[in-house]
């Protein structure tokens, strides 16, 4: 039997084929891409199809849609949103809370594509080590931006914000946002694994406690097959919360309900036996080995 290869995905790639081995990968980069296109397209060619960016967009002329978070901090800094913007945040709220809140990261996030691409170096230039901070930091950086708010009076947060500086810069010429888009990359690069986005965002942070209600769930009909590869922890940005729903600890349905997962897919790329698949998380079954159905655990 020949050696198998120890790139994650290696083998779910030679079983199932490259395309299949990377086609929520592509789907999420063609989202991310698309939607920051979309922004872009009106202050640099002047067709207007969204008006705005993540924090308050009007989507051709009658789509509100405005960022949660934003609007959270804006009331706490007594600066009361219009009813537009209110009516925005109320949309987007609804819609997380079906497809999952950290979704945003995966699957909006322009930034998660520079914190990508500073994963995917590192593992190439076989950099080894990694800072240690505990991942629920980013709750008690959500938390200071609010009091800041608070305090303040401002949206100070969306000054130094990443995201707004990332859109910003693309519109009216990057400045300073050169040099914080560099520092998360270098962050990521050198310091720590998925360092910002796992560990300190506190936008991500507020979308994963939407998330902890959200309907979509990565589901494991077929963990019976798993044959312990490790393929899905190496590329989760959040591997803490597989093996729950992995293992069956404390009696697990096969289920991921943790709040951080971010549904990007690659557990089920990169998974040769198929142990993973999208769906929601309402009732649960198990495919074993033998390939019977069987009602997960209660």
């Amino acid at each position: 039997m020949s050696a198998i290869p120890n790139r994650p995905g290696a083998e779910a790639s030679a079983e199932k084929g490259w395309l299949a081995a990377h086609k929520w990968l592509l789907l999420r980069r063609s989202s991310q891409i698309g939607l920051l296109l979309l922004f872009l397209v009106g202050p640099w060619f002047g067709i207007w199809i969204v008006k705005g960016n993540l924090n308050f967009s009007y989507t051709l002329n009658f789509l509100p849609l405005a960022d949660p978070y934003v609007i959270l901090q804006s009331l706490l800094a007594r600066q009361v949103p219009e009813k537009l913007a209110l009516t925005g945040a109320a949309i987007v709220l609804l819609f997380y809370l079906l497809v999952g809140g950290r979704g945003y990261c995966s699957w909006v996030c322009p930034v998660n594509l520079l914190t990508d691409f500073a994963y995917w170096l590192r593992v190439r230039l076989g950099l080894k080590g990694s800072a240690h901070i505990s991942r629920p930091t980013r709750y008690w950086m959500l938390g200071m931006t609010l009091v800041a708010a608070a305090v303040t009076g401002s949206i100070a947060w969306e000054m130094v914000n990443p995201v707004s500086m990332m859109h910003r810069g693309l519109i009216f010429g990057l400045g300073l946002a050169w040099a914080v888009l560099l520092a998360v990359f270098l962050f990521d690069l050198f310091v720590m694994r998925h360092g910002w986005c796992g560990h300190l965002c506190p936008v991500g942070a507020f979308y994963s406690l939407i998330g902890k209600l959200s309907v979509a769930r990565i589901r494991l009909p077929a963990r019976a097959a798993c044959n312990d590869c490790m393929d899905c922890f190496a590329v989760c940005p959040e591997p803490q919360v597989i093996r729950p729903a992995l293992k069956a600890i404390g009696g697990t349905p096969p289920l991921i309900l943790e709040a951080n997962c971010t549904n990007c897919g690659r557990c089920i790329d990169v998974c040769s036996k198929d142990v993973f698949a999208f769906g929601t998380r309402f009732g649960t079954t198990v495919v074993p080995i033998t390939g019977v159905p069987q009602a997960a655990p209660k």
